[in-house]
């Protein structure tokens, strides 16, 4: 048999797909020639026909003629909140870097490019890029030129969104070996903007439009409020300290990533110095847990009309796993030390229905909810169904979690340390399942499916639809059946 290597696969992408089912134990060239070009094919389309300006969006109609993110979107709108641009574009550079592909090379560089045109003065992204001109003139985007005024011009950590693409531009420049001009200048903006953006006690606002206030108190630890206002007062709320939708954990995650691939210190200091807000946002006794976010005496505060000043069961149970990530980084135990009490709180807040509250009253630890009309209230009968007032109960696998990493050794800690450091790894997918995926593609290389498209109106007769997450996962087992299969003979 002849030995099959990469170059010779890519070399070989005209060769028919075979009807037959592949055999994982004798591969011919034939066999992965033709999941090569079906890879290709996919991966070709929706670079080519479901890219716009080289982003992406969540979902399209099957005849893309229709397509959303967190909203309807036209062809001159992307977005950069997952599964938009960043997470489309870091799938695409993982293929090539499994296979060799370059059209999926060719894909990264587009999405990365792309964000180069959606970043702001204030150095990161929002939630999309718009590239329609009398759109695009409303937003302060750094490719534009000099700052306009009025021009929105506020970077977010929010659900991701910045964060995503820095390890994109991070991975991507990386493969690259700083080459391009364009993203390595604007990765070099989005990093100096992360570390300016955080504020003295090493906590970070969900949003802003300038470097953080330096003159804020770095050492005061949270405490409680005497009294709080039981309406939503309003206000700028995304200039506070804030933990919602893992704010703070992805930013740790992605400042100790552009330190191991960059080799600067300034990004493990400003990962660690997070830490620290961690440590002393931390309420006292009765609940020892998070608030979802803290005002500039770290004192928890309203966020949005139904994110309430509270103790946050939500956002408490992710910190627990990130304060055990930082051991893992570090070594010191501090980062344990307020994990136990946490705990023992979550455990003994549980509801009846076995989940944990979003939000608990200040000090009387009652599960506070919101009626439909925004009433703060203790039933949970009248909830708004746009938010989880209610969160999984995770704490028996947090706890787990915590004893074994309590119990390792130096030896065992820095294995696994190691482990988490890198990035996706390759699976084994079986050739039935790349039979499977195979077997759904189009003619076109689009993965359709039943779906209907959430924020177009009600009466939209779409009822199939491309997702960019099936994309991404059903193009990554290919590549990874490639890259397990490539060097067999």
């Amino acid at each position: 048999m002849i030995p099959i290597n990469r170059r010779t696969v890519l070399k070989s992408l005209s060769l028919p797909f075979l009807g037959s089912s592949l055999n994982a134990d004798f591969l011919t060239n034939a066999d992965v020639s033709s999941v090569t070009e079906k890879l290709r094919q996919a991966v070709v389309f929706f670079a080519t026909k479901a890219a716009r300006h080289g982003g992406y969006v969540y979902q399209y109609s099957a005849d893309l003629s229709k397509s959303e993110g967190e909203g309807v979107t036209g062809p001159d709108t992307v977005w950069v909140q997952p599964p938009g641009t960043p997470a489309v574009g870091l799938a695409m550079l993982r293929i090539y870097q499994r296979t060799g592909l370059k059209e999926a090379l060719a894909a990264a560089i587009a999405a990365g490019e792309c964000l180069t045109k959606g970043q702001l003065h204030s150095g990161c992204w929002t939630d999309k890029i718009e590239f329609a001109a009398d759109t695009r003139k409303k937003v302060a985007y750094r490719a534009d030129g000099k700052l306009k005024p009025k021009a929105f011009n506020v970077s977010t950590f929010d659900d991701n969104k910045t964060q995503s693409a820095v390890e994109f531009l991070l991975y991507l420049n990386s493969e690259l070996k700083g080459e391009n001009q364009k993203i390595r200048e604007s990765l070099n903006i989005a990093l100096k903007s992360l570390v300016d953006a955080q504020f003295p006690n090493g906590g970070f606002a969900q949003g802003f439009s300038e470097p953080a206030d330096k003159t804020k108190p770095a050492a005061l630890s949270a405490s409680y409020p005497e009294s709080w206002p039981k309406e939503y007062p309003g206000g700028k709320y995304w200039f506070f300290y804030t933990f919602n939708d893992s704010n703070i954990d992805n930013l740790i995650k992605i400042l100790l990533l552009a330190e191991r691939i960059e080799h600067e210190e300034k990004y493990r200091a400003a990962a660690l110095k997070a830490g620290e807000f961690i440590l002393k946002s931390q309420l006292p006794d009765p609940q020892p847990a998070w608030a979802q976010q803290y005002d500039f005496q770290m004192k928890p505060v309203w966020a949005r009309k139904f994110e309430p000043p509270s103790i946050s069961g939500g956002e408490s149970q992710r910190i627990l796993t990130t304060l055990m990530d930082l051991y893992l980084e570090t070594g010191e135990k501090r980062y344990l030390q307020p994990i136990e009490p946490a705990l023992a709180w979550l455990e003994k807040s549980r509801l009846s229905d076995g989940r944990i509250a979003r939000f608990y009253e200040l000090k009387t630890n009652r599960p506070l909810y919101f009626t439909k009309k925004y009433e703060l209230t203790y039933n949970d009968s009248d909830l708004p169904t746009h938010y989880g007032f209610k969160v999984d109960d995770k704490t028996a696998s947090i706890r787990k979690r915590f004893e074994k990493v309590s119990a390792m050794s130096e030896r065992q800690r820095i294995k696994e340390r190691d482990s988490k450091r890198q990035p996706r790894g390759i699976s084994k997918p079986s050739a039935g399942e790349v039979e499977k995926i195979i077997a759904g593609l189009d003619a076109r290389g689009a993965w359709v499916e039943p779906g209907k498209l959430k924020y177009h109106p009600k009466d939209d007769p779409t009822r199939e639809v491309i997702r960019s997450e099936t994309f991404m996962k059903n193009a990554l087992i290919l590549a990874d059946w490639l890259a397990g299969n490539s060097t067999k003979s």
